[in-house]
């Protein structure tokens, strides 16, 4: 969340409680378990759930693994897992560092484990750096995650200046590290907010995210493309990629003047819309 607090930044031992919701991606769910015993003061209670298909049957085994003591339940195809801090946790440093920021050799940026297709390229993302032209002027990248699309992007010598924009903090902090260049912002926001990205920009590029919480969520990809639209000058393009089944064209058609499918492999599909 947007100005959120990290677990990270908080002191050993200050916490007298915490609920949390544990990610599904088995290396983030220990930096961020192991994160939240650190925080939590010896004998303080910790209540973490999961859905059972996204991490929740590895709750109980995890945090045994960390020292706790564990009642477990089941509700709503979420388990539930209630224990307090020991004394002595075991294991912290270990999956605290697993799960920290690195940097990826075969990728050449900064990365964690938890961001948006955090050690590969993804490849809608591939196909749109392949099919996009050499863009000019003002624009924006929406939900621009590591800032593997802000480097295609800025190859073009003719961008005066580009907003990346994502509501992760990791990924806002990795995009810092990654993308060194003055024409760049870089903002932790949620994109579909109306402060978040300029006004009456050149071009917009995005592959924007359709899961919300572990569930598809459509309306999501459409609320990125209205915000792409209203931030456009007319004129202006989007260039967007996104998964073959998401049913973006009507959404395109109602808010720009032109849209034409640019491309189509593996899965995914490249539109570029004119407002």
């Amino acid at each position: 969340m947007p100005g959120g607090t990290a677990l990270e930044a908080l002191a050993a031992g200050s916490l007298p409680g915490l609920t949390m919701l544990a990610p599904p991606g088995t290396l983030e769910r220990r930096h961020v378990l192991a994160l939240g015993l650190r925080a939590l003061a010896p004998g303080a209670t910790l209540t973490v759930l999961a859905p059972k298909d996204r991490g929740g049957s590895r709750l109980a085994r995890e945090l045994s693994g960390f020292g706790c003591r564990l009642d477990e339940t089941a509700k709503s195809h979420h388990r539930i897992v209630r224990t307090v801090r020991p004394d002595a946790p075991t294991g912290l440093d270990e999956a605290i560092a697993e799960g920290a920021p690195r940097r990826d050799d075969g990728l050449g940026l900064w990365t964690q484990p938890g961001i948006f297709s955090w050690n590969r390229i993804d490849p809608g993302t591939a196909l749109l750096i392949e099919t996009m032209p050499a863009l000019s002027g003002r624009g924006a990248d929406l939900g621009c995650g590591l800032g593997i699309l802000a480097h295609a992007v800025l190859a073009s010598a003719k961008v005066t200046a580009l907003a990346l924009v994502d509501n992760d903090r990791r990924a806002v902090e990795a995009a810092r590290r990654n993308v060194d260049d003055p024409r760049v912002t870089v903002t932790w926001a949620d994109a579909r907010a109306t402060d978040a990205v300029p006004e009456r920009l050149d071009f917009v590029v995005m592959n924007p995210p359709f899961h919300d919480g572990g569930a598809e969520d459509r309306t999501l990809g459409q609320a990125f493309i209205r915000r792409a639209a209203a931030a456009l000058r007319p004129g202006g393009t989007l260039w967007l990629t996104a998964n073959t089944h998401l049913p973006y064209e009507a959404t395109l058609s109602e808010v720009f003047r032109e849209v034409v499918p640019r491309a189509s492999a593996q899965g995914y599909k490249i539109h570029e819309a004119r407002k």
